[in-house]
Formats: C-alpha cells, structure tokens, sequence
C-alpha cells in the first residue's frame, strides 16, 4: 500500500481509501471512505461530519474529476451515523447520486435522500475492465440494509463494519440480528476473498482467517453468555456482567447490545427464554 496527497492510501490500481475522522465506536476513530474504479469512481461510505475532512474529501475527488475520472456516486453500506455523515453534503455540493439497499434507504428516511436503490445480484463498473466490475452481496446481520462490494476478479472485498482491523463489530437488536451476522461471516469466508478494506482500520490481508476469527469469537460469546444463563435467571445487565468479564465494566453498556443479540438467537433457537426483565436458560 502507498500514501499519496490528500492522505490518500492505494490499495490497489483503482482502490483508495481515505481515512476521515468520524464520531465512531472506540477503539476506531475514523471511517474509510473507499474510492473504487479506474476510469469513473464510486464513492463508498463518505462519512465525516467535520468541515475539514469533508473538504479534503472533495478536494481530492475534483483533483480525480480535473484528471477524467469522474465521479459516478455514493454508494452506502448500511445507514449507521458514522457511514453516511458526508453524503448529503456531496450530493448537495456536486449533484453526485447516492446509491443504497431499499432497507437502508427506509431506515435513513428524511436524513439522507437515496437516489437509487441497489441490491444482491447489482454490479458497479468502474470501467470496462474485467477486475472492475463490483458485485453488491446483501449481508444483513450488522445493519438489514448491509451491503458489501465484492470483487471476484481479484478477489477483493469492499468489507463495511461486516469486520473491522481492531476490535470488534457490536450487533444490536432489533435492526442488528446475531444469527444472521455469523451466517453473512460464513458467506464471505467461503467466497476466499485475499484482501478485504473495512470500513475501521488498514486493509486486511488474506482476510478468511481474520473472518473466521470473527465467528470463532461470536460462538465463544455465546458459550459465555449461556454460562452465565447457567447461574440463573437475571436481566441483562447482570447477564452482560457475567459473560463480559473479561470487558472493562466502563463498556458494559456498550457490550449490553451485542448480549442482546445473543440472547435472542438463543431465545429463536430454543435454548433461553425471558420472562418479564428477567432472562434463563431453557431447561
């Protein structure tokens, strides 16, 4: 990978990412605006709220218009705060069309206009090239309107919050649903992307394992979390506090989320039960 001005990082000819400062999860800090194409560009997940960085964004995208490479639009991958925060104002400052699943364009109604809507089976060229054709896979789980750019030519993936470079990935019920995120992890890892650019962080490398990671770490949370169902009945924060041990209590709100989402696929798979506030194990 290489630097370039703007603070731009090439992943590969025709995929480049810009780092912009977005009010995110810790421990990220910023979200990966992803520019794909060789000839006409796809804009992904343009997500800052600051001036600053939403200036070098633009700054950089006329320089790639003033070069022939124009912009085509914004694709989103899902409708999260810190995915879309620039949309709007580029669309607004250049006309640039705004691209996203049909369930995120319901969820961001009357915050961001979607101007089409794309979905599995969909494909954005970046050129005629055939390592430039970029295939939309649906991958609800995260968010129900995610999205992820595969690309099977070379096998590269424009990731989302599907995983991220650092810590992990929160999924929060009722839009986020845990069965359905490790089944999307599954998809993805069968595919055998050999790069994969997330939304969080540097670009992954060989990413199978990092995604089977990912599932290995949500089935051994779930193992957690039916341990502390095995202590007895208790409401979620204290459910949380058993199976999050290892997790400062300063997170625990945060990690609340995620044991929800465990706690229904549980639930679905008949396994646990609630009862008022309270949740237990099945016996």
């Amino acid at each position: 990978m290489s630097e370039a001005p703007f603070g731009v990082i090439t992943v590969r000819e025709g995929v480049r990412i810009l780092a912009l400062r977005t009010p995110t999860l810790p421990p990220a800090t910023h979200t990966n605006a992803v520019v794909i194409g060789h000839e006409v560009l796809w804009v992904v997940d343009p997500a800052t709220p600051h001036n600053d960085e939403r200036e070098r964004l633009l700054d950089f995208l006329d320089d790639e218009e003033r070069d022939g490479r124009p912009v085509r639009g914004i694709v989103l991958t899902h409708h999260h705060r810190d995915h879309v925060g620039a949309a709007a104002w580029l669309k607004a400052s250049r006309g640039w069309p705004i691209l996203a699943h049909p369930r995120t364009q319901a969820l961001l109604e009357d915050i961001v206009h979607i101007d089409e809507t794309i979905g599995e089976g969909r494909v954005l060229s970046g050129s005629e090239r055939e390592d430039d054709q970029w295939h939309v896979l649906h991958t609800p789980g995260h968010a129900s309107g995610h999205i992820v750019l595969w690309e099977p030519q070379r096998a590269g993936m424009i990731g989302g919050d599907m995983v991220a470079a650092i810590g992990t990935i929160i999924v929060e019920p009722p839009d986020g649903h845990m069965a359905t995120y490790i089944g999307q992890l599954r998809r993805l890892a069968a595919l055998e992307p050999r790069w994969l650019v997330p939304a969080h962080g540097e670009a992954i490398e060989a990413p199978v394992a990092h995604l089977e990671h990912y599932i290995r770490h949500r089935l051994g949370r779930e193992a957690r979390v039916r341990a502390a169902l095995s202590e007895g009945a208790a409401p979620l924060s204290e459910v949380t506090a058993r199976s999050y041990r290892d997790v400062p209590a300063a997170l625990h709100p945060l990690a609340e989320r995620s044991c929800l989402a465990h706690l229904i696929k549980l639930e679905e798979e008949e396994l646990a039960y609630k009862q008022g506030e309270w949740w237990s194990a099945k016996p």
